[in-house]
């Protein structure tokens, strides 16, 4: 179809009004689920970039790449974008950012993509089987980071692995009951990270011939009041866990706190161990696993203006490498050697 189609020729096209199309475009939350699709359908179909906008980049003469994310839920993602934003420096390139407000839920499904970016960046929000194929269809050159999809590239860390690494440094200090505290698996269509991070924390215990009791697992809300309560009910057990893994530093902080609340010392009663290695670990002195963030935001502009440069260029997915910082919360004191006297 002819890249001048007119705003009267989707609303003519998805059978809506023209302050629908415009609604759509501008606030799509505020338009019923079945009226968007059609919508968007029609601006797909007939290839239309708002007059406005086409006129500005052109002007410009710069890309735009879209960056998604939940960035309200979580401080991981303003590093990311950081990274994102370091690499764009000095290249004629226009970041653009767009909240999605869950990592959980419709995913991306609103999202007014139509030919206002050149390639976008998702961070942590599966993508839906329609907005893959949109994104396909449109040649938008896409990166994911944190998700997997076999038609784009993608940037993520094992986190199956991740919680494999706490359960051996854990168990290499002598722990024989842990528990956890994570975020609730609220669908199935896909693992969530805090999921993954379970699932190979218990496979670390088994292998050193330990369970994790369901009893011994929390999980909630990712924010801090939520792992505060579900830690101040777990170790207020008289057979409580003598260390715990969890989700996210923030859960950690929760915990740590609960602890400091029950009288109990960490590292000699509780020790532990929080995920991303954040600025609250190490203002804490919080043992965590280190992801590269920023590097994780780099690399995929890079691989997005890549895409750009050679919309041919093969799919590919790049695993980042954890490390487990030690801190404070796991270090084992060190006995006092006798001094020989006289």
């Amino acid at each position: 179809m002819s890249s001048r189609a007119t705003i009267y020729d989707v609303a003519q096209k998805a059978g809506v009004s023209i302050s629908t199309v415009s609604l759509a475009l501008n606030s799509p939350a505020r338009v019923n689920a079945a009226t968007l699709a059609r919508v968007m359908a029609a601006i797909d179909d007939l290839g239309f970039v708002p007059k406005a906008e086409a006129v500005m980049r052109a002007r410009r003469g710069v890309g735009r790449i879209g960056v998604i994310a939940p960035f309200t839920s979580n401080p991981w993602f303003a590093r990311c974008l950081n990274g994102v934003l370091l690499a764009a420096r000095g290249k004629r390139v226009e970041i653009v950012v767009y909240d999605q407000e869950s990592a959980t839920t419709s995913p991306l499904v609103s999202l007014p993509l139509t030919r206002r970016v050149d390639g976008v960046i998702v961070m942590a929000v599966p993508l839906a089987d329609e907005v893959a194929q949109r994104l396909a269809d449109q040649q938008i050159a896409t990166v994911l980071i944190d998700q997997r999809h076999p038609r784009f590239s993608s940037i993520a860390v094992d986190n199956v692995a991740g919680g494999r690494m706490v359960a051996a440094h854990l168990v290499e200090r002598g722990h024989r009951r842990c528990g956890f505290i994570g975020h609730a698996q609220h669908v199935h269509e896909y693992v969530l990270h805090s999921q993954a991070r379970l699932d190979g924390f218990r496979q670390g215990l088994r292998a050193a011939g330990l369970t994790l009791d369901d009893d011994d697992v929390r999980v909630g809300e990712h924010n801090f009041e939520t792992a505060f309560q579900e830690a101040l009910e777990l170790l207020g057990e008289a057979d409580r866990p003598t260390a715990i893994f969890t989700h996210g530093d923030l859960l950690a902080g929760g915990v740590l706190a609960a602890a400091r609340e029950l009288g109990l010392d960490v590292p000699a009663d509780l020790m532990i161990v929080g995920f991303d290695d954040s600025d609250l670990a190490k203002s804490l002195g919080l043992t965590s696993v280190r992801r590269p963030i920023e590097e994780s935001g780099e690399l995929a502009l890079e691989l997005v203006l890549a895409q750009l440069a050679n919309p041919k260029r093969s799919v590919r997915e790049t695993t980042l490498s954890l490390t487990l910082v030690e801190r404070e919360t796991t270090r084992m004191a060190v006995a006092a050697q006798d001094v020989p006297t006289g």
